[in-house]
Order: structure tokens, then sequence, then C-alpha cells
């Protein structure tokens, strides 16, 4: 689809998100001292940055799935509205749900006037696709340079270097050898097993 195209880029921009204790150790240093940031204070960064992650998670759910129903079930001329049709999404993805005067929907230009009609989804796609490209190195071994840079070739071949020229799912699992997976995103997002 044009949205799953105009956000395969962005899986790439996505990929720089990803930390690692390996590349954290080249790059996170003292400017005067040049001493490494110190595990501790990365596991702060890490906990930090993976704070509330499943309700962010499902606040994007929500979106993408409001955008999508609205996009593909909803009719203007049925008995039920707008806010009818968001409330009974949010009962399967928010924790609490929104006020029965909540008009959020009224000003998310990005599903309306943004260019993310039915789109709104490849966002958290991108995450995926990032996550998952990235977890190829993970499993090549980050402390392994060798197997970093026959990794990184072999991300340069297809993911960088067929851009648009080729289907993106086509692309991705010429890369990664299979579908993508939602496993890494989730476990980079400290949701599942260990996470960076």
């Amino acid at each position: 689809s044009p949205s799953t195209t105009r956000r395969a880029p962005r899986s790439r921009t996505s990929f720089s998100r990803n930390w690692s204790r390996c590349v954290r150790r080249h790059i996170a240093k003292h400017y005067e001292t040049g001493a490494a940031l110190p595990d501790e204070l990365f596991q702060k960064l890490v906990k930090a940055r993976n704070y509330r992650a499943a309700s962010m998670m499902m606040r994007q759910v929500h979106f993408a799935s409001t955008d999508l129903a609205l996009h593909s079930e909803y009719a203007a001329d049925g008995s039920s509205s707008v806010y009818a049709l968001e409330r009974e999404i949010a009962q399967k993805t928010m924790v609490m749900m929104p006020l029965e005067e909540d008009r959020f929907l009224c000003g998310f230009g990005h599903i309306f006037a943004g260019g993310y009609s039915a789109g709104y989804y490849s966002y958290k796609w991108a995450e995926v696709l990032s996550a998952d490209a990235f977890s190829a190195f993970e499993e090549a071994g980050l402390d392994d340079a060798s197997a970093v840079a026959t990794t990184g070739l072999r991300f340069r071949d297809t993911v960088l270097a067929m851009g648009g020229g080729k289907a993106p799912m086509d692309v991705f699992k010429e890369f990664r050898g299979r579908e993508p997976s939602t496993e890494p995103l989730l476990r980079h997002s400290g949701l599942v097993g260990a996470s960076a």
C-alpha cells in the first residue's frame, strides 16, 4: 500500500533508536574526561525509556485501530457516531476510558487531513520493522565486529539499497529470511524478556 511504502524509510530512521551497551561504550563518554557511561546510569536510561511503554504502545494501537475502523467500517449514514465507534475501540485498547464528552477525533488531523487516512498504523509498523532489523545485529553478536559487519553489509544490500525498487515486505524478508516479528519491539520496550 502507499502508506506502507511511505513508512518503509521511517523504519530505517527508527533503526538508530535502538540502544545497545556495545554501541554505548563507543559513543557515550564524558565530554571532558572521556570516561565511559557507567552501566548503572545506562540501566537508568533504559528504564526511563521504557517507563509506561505498554501504555504508550496501547495508545498508538488505539489511534491506529480507530483510524482503520473509521476508514473501513464506519458508515456516515448509519445510526452510530464516530465517537461511539472510538469508545467501542477504547474498551479494547485503553485502561481508562475517555470521558463521555471527549472529542479527540476533532483534532486528530493525521487521519483526516494529514495524508495518513487508514495509514496511522504505519508508525507502529515502522517500529516493528526497525526493532526486528536491529535484532539481526543482536543475533549476530554486537561484540563480534566481523559478524556485525557481515550483517551490516546484508542490511545495506537489501534494506538500504533496494529502497522503493522492490515491495517493502520482500526486501525485509530478503534481509531477515522471514516475515517481521513483533517480539523484538516488545523486548526492546521492556515488555517481554530482557531489554537493551
